[in-house]
């Protein structure tokens, strides 16, 4: 067997180097026989010198380990190869026949299985790994595209806010600038504390706007919105219309002969429009009058505040209803404080209104544009805690009426029903304090007229109702069914005005005016 090897290694080194190759054998001059054989060099032409054989030799050994290495592979699978020629001509041989350390068919085939079973646990892997990261990129794609789209929004809101800026400092320069054609031609400006201001329309300006008519809005520059708050879109009823109509007109808002004192409401007319703004910041707000206006304010000035948004600071001031209607305001107010919600009011020539987040009241002078006075209203509600029914943390809602400033809100004694206390205007001290029977989140809005509270029904339905009435001089309350109209179905903010005898309302963006009927008393 070790002869036939050998002879093996021998043919496979001929026919590796080429048939030069030669093979001798002789004695060698003890006697003994020796095998020997001749190759040539395949690279080199002659033999090299002594001292560079080393190098030479040690390429040989090199190959030789090399050669040794292959022939033991080859025997392995020669031995292999026996075993299996044995076995397909019908005899298994014993274990200890098979080469030492050559596998076994039952190990090999073992070996087989795991391969495949891990190739198939591999490629179930790779299918998630590739089913995963296609998931990933697909959320990155969508990533990128919401990072695009806020950005173009912020940069949006960016160029807004710097042109609300701009328009803040133009207007507390009082650089707004005069129409070249005036609407009310016989219009006299006039100046407070500096500053020039529209001042309310004549006797003579009526006559003469009742006479023109709708002309009259027309030849108004709408286009010129760089002088503009916003561009109005007045709705329902046309500025023209509201002029001509004696009793519907922004000039007839005073204190009707018929109405004044005090009384019971019996009745509620139908809204008048007089502005809708367009833009979503509008949806909810609050606008009124001071019942008991001081200098340099009139009796027509009128205040707006949009409260969508979650820091509420401007406070937009117009001297008149006409051009309140045109949204041409005379003064913005930029509050330290925001403001909660559709609370505030105007009275005696201060802004009371609502910290946001909290149940401080805050007393801001619209004359000097500086808060005088900040109070918390012990254990109120406040954020969420007791609404109306709409929302909107409508939780502290302050009311004026012909005995004074008044605050309507919950607390967690009264576990969410309705509590009235009468504020002192100069100190925001609470005078008195009635609880009463009324879940505030069941209503959708409340005034009072009086000293009697009053509850509306519903904030989105078209035909409501002044559906309970409480008066806390005797501490009762009673049913009523009084219809009121939500024409534009999103009441937010309804408020009586002891001056004028009548209810302003905010309703989905619309700002409108309602005619009431009191009983004598």
């Amino acid at each position: 067997m070790c002869l036939s090897y050998i002879l093996v290694f021998i043919s496979l080194i001929c026919g590796t180097m080429g048939s030069t190759a030669t093979f001798r054998r002789a004695d060698d001059r003890s006697g003994r026989c020796t095998y020997s054989f001749t190759v040539p060099s395949p690279t080199e032409s002659s033999c090299p010198e002594p001292r560079q054989s080393m190098p030479a030799i040690q390429e040989l050994q090199r190959d030789n380990l090399a050669y040794k290495s292959e022939v033991s592979a080859i025997k392995t699978r020669l031995a292999l190869l026996e075993s299996l020629m044995t076995r397909l001509q019908g005899g298994l041989p014993s274990t200890g026949s098979l080469a030492p350390g050559a596998p076994s068919v039952v190990d090999l085939q073992n070996q087989i299985v795991n391969l495949k079973r891990e190739k198939t646990q591999y490629e179930a892997q790779v299918n998630n790994l590739e089913v995963a990261y296609t998931e990933l990129m697909a959320e990155k794609s969508a990533l990128e595209e919401e990072k695009q789209r806020l950005q173009r929004e912020k940069e949006n809101l960016t160029r807004r806010l710097e042109g609300s800026n701009q328009e803040i400092i133009r207007l507390r320069a009082n650089q707004c600038p005069q129409m070249r054609e005036t609407p009310v031609q016989n219009s006299q400006p006039t100046s407070r504390d500096g500053q020039s201001y529209f001042s309310g329309p004549t006797s003579r300006q009526k006559d003469q706007t009742q006479r023109q008519g709708s002309a009259r809005v027309t030849s108004w520059d709408r286009e010129s919105t760089g002088y503009q708050e916003l561009k109005s879109e007045l709705t329902e009823v046309p500025a023209s219309r509201l002029l001509q109509e004696g009793p519907k007109s922004p000039s007839n808002l005073k204190t009707q002969d018929q109405n004044s004192g005090c009384g019971e409401l019996t009745s509620v007319g139908d809204p008048i429009t007089y502005r809708k703004a367009d833009t979503i910041a509008g949806k909810y707000g609050v606008w009124m009058r001071d019942p008991e206006f001081v200098a340099p304010y009139t009796r027509e000035t009128t205040w707006r505040i949009d409260t969508v948004g979650t820091d509420i600071r401007q406070v937009f001031e117009y001297d008149d209803l006409d051009q309140f209607a045109k949204g041409y305001p005379s003064r913005v107010h930029v509050l330290t404080k925001s403001i909660e919600s559709t609370g505030a009011v105007v009275y005696r020539g201060f802004l009371y209104y609502q910290k946001r987040k909290s149940r401080t009241l805050i007393k801001y002078d619209l004359k000097t544009e500086t808060i005088v006075l900040q109070k918390e209203l012990d254990n109120a509600g406040f954020h969420g805690q007791y609404p109306y029914s709409w929302g909107g943390y409508t939780d502290i809602d302050l009311a004026v009426d012909e005995l004074g400033l008044w605050a309507i809100y919950s607390n967690a004694k009264a576990k969410g029903s309705i509590v009235i206390s009468k504020l002192n205007p100069d100190t925001l001290e609470i005078e008195s304090t009635w609880e009463t029977n009324i879940r505030k989140q069941s209503v959708a809005n409340t005034f009072m007229i009086c000293g009697t509270l009053y509850t509306l029904s519903s904030y989105s339905s078209q035909h409501a109702t002044i559906s309970f009435a409480y008066n806390v001089s005797t501490s009762t309350g009673k049913q009523l069914r009084i219809p009121f109209e939500n024409r534009y179905r999103y009441n937010s903010m309804t408020d009586y005005n002891p001056r004028e005898k009548k209810l302003f309302a905010w309703d989905n963006s619309h700002m409108v005016v309602y005619d009431v009927r009191l009983t004598k008393m």
